[in-house]
């Protein structure tokens, strides 16, 4: 899967290049400080994501089933995660979100009652298997 990361680098290549035209062609701060950005995380995700990978080869010992030519689909299962299957904090915290995004446009007041609802969602969110019924 270190062709992943190699999409990224590539990708940080050629917003380095179009960075470089940019800034020669327009003179312009504004856009060339974007391509300039858009380097920098095309760049931290590619070096993030080809270090996990050799992390996790080594803790493999060899290479991902993704990589094995002759690997199975079944090769690939197991534990994925867990999932709350019947959570309504995700859906507060998207309302808390737009809250404080319609607070930036109308007003301080709304943004400000959208922190709150954001910030206690987001720690409903994260207790939610910590008290009541379903505490672990």
């Amino acid at each position: 899967m270190r062709v992943q990361a190699f999409m990224f680098y590539g990708t940080a290549l050629f917003f380095l290049v179009t960075d470089v035209v940019y800034w020669l062609w327009s003179k312009d701060w504004t856009g060339t400080t974007a391509l300039g950005l858009a380097v920098g995380l095309a760049g931290l995700i590619g070096f993030y994501t080809h270090f996990t990978i050799r992390r996790l080869e080594r803790a493999n010992n060899g290479p991902l089933y993704e990589d094995d030519p002759e690997g199975e689909i079944s090769d690939a299962a197991g534990e994925v995660g867990f999932f709350s299957p019947h959570s309504w904090w995700p859906l507060y915290c998207g309302l808390s979100a737009a809250i404080v995004t319609l607070g930036i446009v109308f007003g301080w007041w709304l943004f400000m009652f959208g922190l709150a609802a954001a910030f206690l969602s987001t720690m409903g969110l994260v207790f939610e298997y910590y008290r009541g019924h379903f505490a672990h």
